[in-house]
């Protein structure tokens, strides 16, 4: 009689802090804790949100949504210019509780990482208690939460990290993955944005379970290299691979004046051109992204930038817009002209990223 083959499968975890700048403030500032509280944005209203509270999201605040928005949503929120020397240190400190359980970490931002487990250097076995481990180490070492997905692959990790947010941990195995799937919204797949989940929708698809009734060769038609991804992603099949020195990738578009800017409100206008132009070459590589990135070179030709990474994927220019036009206000312009502009966006998923996957979801 002849062996069974033994099945060899994946164990990845995606850690995702939460609300990661925001519970950095109320940790170190406990006049903040329990308050609603926006990092990023002013009370003034100009500017954007670069992330909030829980407290602040129960009456519907979010990243990435205008100061006015924020505040006529919630009139008492509070407002802290963000820290980011102080969210790098705690995100290197994360990364060394990651380093403990495995060298296969692949960062996507400060606040997330996908881990591969498989093969722990603890020799722990269980990609379940490692996560419990991290997620105590986070708690012990650094008074702040985090959520863990738990799964076979990358796609289904990323999603589950999210179902029960805040310090929440979510399984998903072998005999889950596809209910699970057929059973989600849509627009909670990863990968797929506001635009496409409303082209989505117009073709009835709202659903994992309407996703698969769809051929393959119909998928691509209607979305290009992505169907292929999304053919057999709701069949749970994703052989993407945990990269530890990820390729970084960015889109941009800039400028070079012909006469030197100072006018606040000229070089809003010029944002504007800059933003439409990512957007649309965003579009045409079905991308979204996640770091907008300013770029400013002064008329004496020397040159900053500044970014800011979200806490959800982009690509629209409203966005792009007022994320970039945030990132300006903070620079100290004073007298200073201003001769390019530039905006980019960068850490993204990208139709590019996604292969052509074969074979048969592995057990876990």
């Amino acid at each position: 009689m002849a062996q069974k083959e033994e099945n060899t499968y994946k164990k990845i975890i995606h850690i995702d802090m939460d609300a990661f700048y925001a519970s950095v403030e109320q940790r170190d500032f406990p006049e903040f804790r329990g308050k609603a509280l926006a990092v990023g944005g002013s009370p003034d209203g100009r500017g954007v949100v670069a992330t909030c509270s829980y407290e602040a999201r129960q009456y519907g605040v979010r990243s990435a949504m205008s100061s006015r928005k924020a505040l006529e949503l919630c009139p008492h929120l509070i407002f802290t210019r963000p820290r980011f020397d102080v969210y790098r240190e705690v995100s290197l400190h994360i990364r060394s509780i990651f380093g403990r359980y495995t060298d296969l970490i692949e960062p996507l931002s400060l606040d997330e990482a996908y881990l591969d487990v498989t093969e722990d250097k603890l020799h722990i076995g269980s990609a379940i208690d490692i996560a419990k481990k991290i997620k105590e180490n986070i708690q012990e070492e650094l008074q702040l939460t985090a959520s863990a997905g738990v799964s076979t692959n990358k796609f289904i990790a990323k999603i589950a990290s999210d179902y029960q947010k805040p310090d929440g941990l979510t399984f998903i195995g072998p005999s889950k993955v596809i209910p699970f799937i057929e059973t989600l919204p849509i627009e909670k797949f990863f990968g797929v944005g506001k635009v496409t989940a409303a082209k989505m929708k117009k073709l009835g698809i709202f659903t994992g379970y309407d996703l698969k009734q769809w051929e393959e060769s119909k998928l691509i038609r209607q979305f290009g290299k992505a169907g292929g991804f999304y053919y057999n992603i709701v069949r749970g099949i994703d052989r993407r691979e945990v990269h530890p020195n990820r390729i970084s990738k960015s889109v941009g578009a800039e400028d070079t004046f012909e006469n030197d800017i100072n006018d606040p409100e000229l070089l809003h206008i010029e944002l504007e051109k800059l933003s439409k132009r990512v957007s649309q070459r965003m579009t045409a590589k079905n991308a979204e992204g996640k770091t907008i990135t300013l770029k400013v070179k002064f008329a004496d030709f020397t040159q900053i930038t500044r970014s800011q990474t979200l806490t959800k994927y982009i690509s629209d220019t409203d966005t792009l817009l007022e994320i970039s036009k945030s990132l300006l206000g903070a620079i100290d312009i004073e007298e200073k002209k201003i001769r390019l502009l530039g905006v980019s966006l960068s850490n993204f998923w990208s139709d590019k990223e996604l292969i052509s996957y074969n074979g048969q979801l592995s057990l876990f």
